[in-house]
């Protein structure tokens, strides 16, 4: 069921705008390759666009798992004297994979008070060029038993350490996964939040979805279709689930500093509703 939250309501109301005529429109085989054709002439440099955290926080790197027997390490950042039974959330990288940019965003949430793990769905490579990115998604994207475990793992790992309440996040590939993380914790995850992830509009699939979901995409991503994003809000609609979509005036990508996509305002109107989304939900 649709809610509109009290603390921001004419933000997080279900906003449709139809994508202009000249959006970018980009020939689909699958996943990876359409994002291929949307990241093509970008790099994953940062750009220098202020990110810094409000607070204090402190960040290391942690194994947070093992599968098939090979340790799965993480980036781990939190405020600085945080309580062990912080909040907490589970951030999943862009297609690029763990980078530095990545870091930078889960230090950011991490000065929101949150004790935030970027979890690792690429087995410790990262990508530096569309070709290798393409190559690391599409692999990636087949190993989803493997990657559903990873995630399930890394919301284990933050109650293991006191979490009581637990979030997820990630933007394009780990947006899907943020979503993904949400199914497969049930009960354990209080609150999703994907940025133009790729829509999972399987109802048998969304049924395990037990948080409230808030979904943020760009009117001009060609890359993500306006229908399929609303195929998925209705379908969460119909099964009784809490969800919230809002689509920006911007293309895919649109909250990350190094992508020639950026759009600062709608960046920061996203990051306001995520940042209440979470004080709602997890504090």
């Amino acid at each position: 069921m649709r809610r509109l939250l009290p603390f921001a309501v004419s933000t997080l109301s279900m906003v449709v705008l139809a994508a202009p005529a000249a959006a970018q429109q980009v020939a689909v085989t699958d996943d990876a390759s359409r994002m291929h054709g949307l990241h093509q002439h970008d790099a994953p440099v940062p750009s220098g666009v202020p990110t810094a955290p409000r607070v204090e926080v402190v960040s290391d790197t942690v194994t947070y798992a093992t599968i098939d027997g090979k340790p799965v390490r993480g980036f781990r950042s939190r405020p600085k004297g945080a309580k062990k039974d912080a909040p907490a959330l589970v951030v999943v990288h862009e297609w690029w994979g763990l980078n530095d940019n990545i870091r930078a965003a889960t230090e950011r949430l991490a000065g929101e008070g949150y004790v935030a793990l970027a979890v690792d769905l690429y087995n410790g490579s990262v990508a530096t060029t569309p070709d290798s990115a393409t190559a690391l998604m599409r692999a990636s994207s087949g190993n989803v038993a493997g990657n559903r475990a990873n995630l399930a793992a890394a919301i284990d790992y933050l109650r293991s350490q006191g979490a009581k309440k637990v979030g997820t996040i990630g933007w394009c590939f780990g947006g899907r996964w943020s979503l993904q993380a949400g199914l497969v914790g049930g009960s354990k995850v209080q609150a999703v939040v994907m940025y133009y992830g790729s829509p999972i509009t399987d109802p048998a699939q969304l049924a395990e979805l037990q948080a409230p979901l808030l979904g943020l995409f760009g009117s001009q991503d060609g890359g993500i279709p306006a229908d399929s994003v609303k195929a998925m809000a209705a379908a969460l609609d119909k099964l009784g689930k809490n969800e919230t979509v809002q689509f920006f005036d911007a293309g895919h990508g649109f909250a990350n500093p190094s992508g020639k996509n950026y759009n600062a305002a709608a960046a920061e109107s996203a990051w306001k509703a995520t940042t209440e989304f979470f004080a709602h939900y997890l504090k």
